[in-house]
């Protein structure tokens, strides 16, 4: 039988209270508290420790603390990614940040989930959908993804918006839910 943080990184149903969760949760929130007081750090330094905990840190990348995560093992940033203040990535599966994205401060990724039916929700079981932001898109401050989307390569999504949806790649989308740019 699978674990459940196979079953979470499986994108299946599981219990997020698992002991072997609230250990690794434990440990990032460890991990989190050196990151986020690194300010005096140099780039190199700080790169290296985000490379200790990231999935994967590609060259260039940065993250401006603070920053906050579930896991941080799930979140994979391309080379030259830069991810602004106070965002935040709930990564119970992969959060996948292209080459050059540029996150605005204040976003917030989820791609943690909660079923649709209360009893199953009432049992305490979650899920994940990957998020996935291609190489040279840009999502303006404050905006909002939702588990499961996929924001294509060089796409923008405007400050404060709330992605539902896939976003095609070069797409401008803004709103509430975001839309597509007319005019």
């Amino acid at each position: 039988m699978p674990s459940e943080k196979q079953r979470m990184l499986a994108g299946q149903n599981y219990r997020p209270d698992d002991p072997e969760l609230q250990a690794e949760m434990a440990a990032t929130l460890a991990w989190l508290g050196r990151y986020n007081t690194s300010h005096s750090l140099t780039a190199e330094a700080r790169h290296a420790l985000l490379a200790g905990r990231l999935g994967a840190v590609g060259p260039g990348a940065v993250i401006r603390p603070p920053f906050h995560c579930d896991y941080g093992f799930n979140i994979r940033l391309g080379a030259g990614a830069f991810l602004n203040f106070n965002v935040v990535i709930l990564d119970v599966v992969e959060v996948t940040i292209g080459d050059r994205a540029q996150i605005g401060p204040a976003v917030q990724i989820y791609a943690a989930d909660h079923p649709r039916d209360a009893a199953t929700r009432r049992a305490g079981l979650e899920f994940g959908r990957p998020v996935r932001i291609g190489a040279d898109a840009w999502i303006g401050g404050g905006a909002i993804l939702l588990p499961g989307v996929t924001i294509g390569e060089g796409a923008v999504v405007g400050a404060g918006s709330v992605v539902t949806r896939d976003v095609a790649p070069g797409a401008i989308v803004m709103g509430n839910p975001a839309r597509p740019r007319t005019g």
